[in-house]
């Protein structure tokens, strides 16, 4: 008899897979102990295995105790069949998505390389977007602060130059040290 414990680690599922499993009717334990603790067996074992088979074809959890019944074979055929050609749609589905995906990687149309932002066009729409220099000044004293080496590749992303840069981190370091 294993513990839920124990058949949650034999299985690689989260005790509150197996506790939700119990409280739908799905896997019921077998058998409980003095102090009331759930326990399983070998039985309990082969049908969960059978649900985690289900649960890998894609089988809703409220579909799998139809498939569990003894003597329902003709339902178990008929909702697997039903997932086969739901899996058939989203197979073919995914390939007209493939196609698609495919002729606009091989059309001209895609830049090679993303097109980045320059710093004109960045602090102009930040402006825009209602940031004053001082507003500005202070978002690179916390970058700077907060993430030296990020507020670098951000910088370099703007294609500035390399002393520009070396005076903006400056500035933003003696703002940040203002502030303190």
């Amino acid at each position: 008899m294993y513990t839920i414990t124990q058949l949650a680690r034999r299985f690689g599922l989260a005790r509150s897979t197996l506790l939700y499993y119990d409280r739908i009717g799905l896997l019921p334990p077998s058998a409980r102990n003095a102090s009331d603790y759930r326990l399983y067996s070998e039985q309990d074992c082969a049908r969960l295995e059978t649900i985690r088979r289900y649960r890998q074809a894609g089988i809703r959890l409220e579909q799998i105790p139809a498939l569990l019944r003894p003597g329902e074979a003709h339902t178990a055929k008929g909702i697997l069949a039903i997932q086969l050609n739901e899996l058939g749609q989203r197979i073919d589905q995914l390939r007209a998505q493939q196609a698609i995906v495919t002729r606009l990687l091989l059309s001209h149309d895609i830049p090679d390389t993303p097109q980045k932002i320059g710093k004109t066009e960045l602090t102009a729409l930040l402006l825009a977007a209602g940031l004053d220099d001082a507003q500005l000044e202070q978002l690179h004293a916390l970058l700077e602060a907060s993430n030296p080496a990020l507020h670098q590749a951000f910088l370099e992303s703007l294609g500035i130059e390399e002393s520009d840069i070396r005076d903006i981190r400056a500035n933003s370091r003696a703002r940040g040290h203002d502030r303190t």
